[in-house]
């Protein structure tokens, strides 16, 4: 059975940071990409990052592109979000998921992806 944990979420005030985790089990985490999602109250689920299987390729969103980064330690089966210049507008639940397939691209749609964390909560706020 896949499973997806995340972790880090909280509340932090505008300018600060968060490191969110992602623990994978029970799929040889190696071969997939890895995405980070979020949605806020009243809106879609939206990409935020993306990690090819293989380290070296990384995809962001234009809305967190040089405030977000997105790393992988496949030996202990973890996908991390780091979150620094952290706004308001940043205020969501954050998901990871893996990907169907070991694509060459990384993929930005939400369909593309199989397996889901339950989520953690961020809240950007003063």
């Amino acid at each position: 059975q896949v499973q997806l944990v995340e972790s880090g979420g909280g509340l932090v005030q505008p300018g600060g940071s968060l490191r969110l985790s992602c623990a994978v089990s029970g799929r040889t985490f190696s071969n997939y990409n890895m995405g980070w999602f979020r949605q806020a109250p009243g809106k879609e689920r939206e990409f935020v990052a993306g990690i090819r299987w293989s380290v070296g390729l990384t995809r962001y969103a234009d809305s967190v592109k040089g405030r977000f980064t997105i790393s992988r330690d496949n030996a202990k089966n973890t996908v991390y979000l780091q979150m620094d210049s952290l706004k308001p507008e940043d205020t969501a639940v954050y998901y990871c998921a893996t990907d169907r397939t070991a694509r060459l691209g990384i993929a930005t749609q939400d369909g593309a992806y199989d397996y889901w964390g339950q989520g953690t909560q961020v809240t950007v706020s003063s």
